[in-house]
C-alpha cells in the first residue's frame, strides 16, 4: 500500500526526521544512507497546504482570502511565518534580488541546489 506525506507527517508529529533510505520506483534501485528532507518538506503538512495553495493561485493573496476564508494580513502573517521556518532571506524589493538578469534560474542550478552542490545565499548572493 502506498502511504501518503500527511500520514508520515501525523505519524512523526512534525517532529525533525531524516531519510535513511530512498527507492526510486521506476527502476528500484535504492540509495541508503542518512539525508536531510528539503526545506519544504520540513513545513507541517497544514504549512504545505498553505504553499501548494498559494502556488496554485499564483500567488495572489485575494485568491488566498476567498480559499482559506481568512483577511489579507492574516495571509501575509501566514507567509512571512513560511518564510522564516524556511530561513529564506527576505526581499522588499525585485531590485534586491542578486540574481544577475543573464543568468535565469534554470533546471541546472535547481539540481545543484538539490545535490547540495550550492547553497540558496550563494544563488541570491553571489558568494561561491
Amino acid at each position: 500500500m502506498k502511504q501518503k506525506w500527511s500520514d508520515l507527517h501525523q505519524l512523526v508529529g512534525n517532529q525533525p526526521m531524516r531519510v535513511e533510505r530512498v527507492r526510486m520506483e521506476q527502476t528500484g534501485i535504492a540509495i541508503e544512507g542518512s539525508f536531510s528532507l528539503p526545506p519544504l518538506a520540513q513545513l507541517s503538512e497544514d504549512d504545505q497546504i498553505f504553499i501548494a495553495a498559494f502556488l496554485a493561485t499564483h500567488g495572489s493573496i485575494k485568491k488566498m482570502e476567498s480559499i482559506f476564508r481568512i483577511s489579507y494580513p492574516t495571509v501575509k502573517n501566514r507567509l512571512n511565518q513560511i518564510v522564516e521556518k524556511l530561513d529564506v532571506p527576505r526581499m522588499s524589493s525585485m531590485n534586491d534580488a542578486k540574481v544577475p538578469a543573464e543568468k535565469p534560474l534554470s533546471m541546472g542550478i535547481l539540481e545543484q541546489l538539490e545535490r547540495g552542490e550550492v547553497t540558496v545565499d550563494q544563488i541570491l548572493g553571489g558568494s561561491s
